[in-house]
């Protein structure tokens, strides 16, 4: 069950109806330990779903990982990346999925408010580390299409902090893990016109500066959703800053190349842990 469920993570892009039933199906198997309210904001109560790894925790917390779905910002759910926190909280991690707001069609909204809502998780996941057991300075962040933008944007993105937050916290995660993201929301990039005139302050392309985490970028050569080109000049961007950064390209893979075969899936998560592993994010 547990190879079949890792089928049910998604991206952007649909895919054919056959194979979306198929793929939901099996992600309805797989559930998470429980749900925690990290926000409630609009009348809204937005949850972290939480997947626990086995056995009691090591003295001092196990480490963490925020995993947060895409879908442009206007679509998506937590289920979606129930595959990678199953993967993960099978390595020892804490694995928690985020639910965030998502904008509407016409509305005024910009991403902004998503990234409010992944700031908001990352001071939750610190702020409550001792009732969650985990080390407030092992915990990752991930995200895969806008949900990567998001991942970003908890260290990129200074200031973009809900009224209320503690801002005493700081959100930046110990690693970064971004999976084919937006990572450029010019207009040779992904996201200008639903970022408006925001745009640079919301393109982690743009907002790259020294002393941001270790981060680990997987994106295919043949994507026209988030162009590679972004991902590459981001890459660079990074380590002219001086920053630790891998681009791990995909030759020809389209956007979210490793949700269409299982074996790239399983590498993906394979290199992802390797490099959370040479961080001491698993044990």
């Amino acid at each position: 069950m547990r190879t079949a469920g890792l089928l049910a993570a998604g991206l952007c892009p649909p895919v054919r109806a056959a194979q979306q039933r198929a793929i939901d199906a099996i992600g309805a198997r797989l559930e998470p330990a429980r749900k925690l309210v990290y926000k409630e904001v609009d009348g809204r109560k937005l949850h972290l779903h939480l997947f626990e790894p086995e056995g009691a925790a090591p003295e001092g917390g196990r480490p963490a990982f925020l995993i947060i779905h895409g879908g442009g910002w206007t679509g998506g759910a937590p289920r979606q990346f129930y595959p990678m926190a199953d993967y993960f909280a099978r390595k020892g991690m804490l694995a928690a999925c985020l639910e965030y707001r998502l904008m509407r069609v016409g509305s005024g909204e910009t991403p902004a408010m998503c990234v409010r809502d992944a700031r908001s998780a990352m001071r939750y996941l610190k702020s409550h580390a001792g009732e969650l057991a985990i080390h407030p300075a092992r915990i990752a962040a991930a995200g895969g299409s806008a949900g990567g933008h998001l991942a970003a944007g908890t260290s990129l993105f200074t200031g973009m902090d809900e009224a209320g937050d503690r801002r005493e916290l700081d959100p930046t995660p110990a690693a970064l893990v971004l999976w084919s993201p937006v990572i450029d929301t010019s207009e040779q990039g992904y996201g200008h016109a639903k970022c408006g005139a925001e745009w640079r302050s919301l393109s982690p392309l743009h907002q790259v500066r020294a002393g941001l985490p270790p981060t680990r970028l997987f994106h295919g050569t043949g994507d026209t959703v988030t162009p590679y080109a972004g991902a590459e000049a981001f890459d660079r961007a990074m380590r002219t800053a001086g920053n630790e950064c891998e681009l791990i390209p995909h030759p020809g893979g389209v956007h979210g190349y490793f949700l269409y075969d299982l074996q790239l899936f399983e590498d993906a998560m394979a290199r992802t842990a390797r490099f959370l592993q040479s961080k001491r994010l698993i044990p």
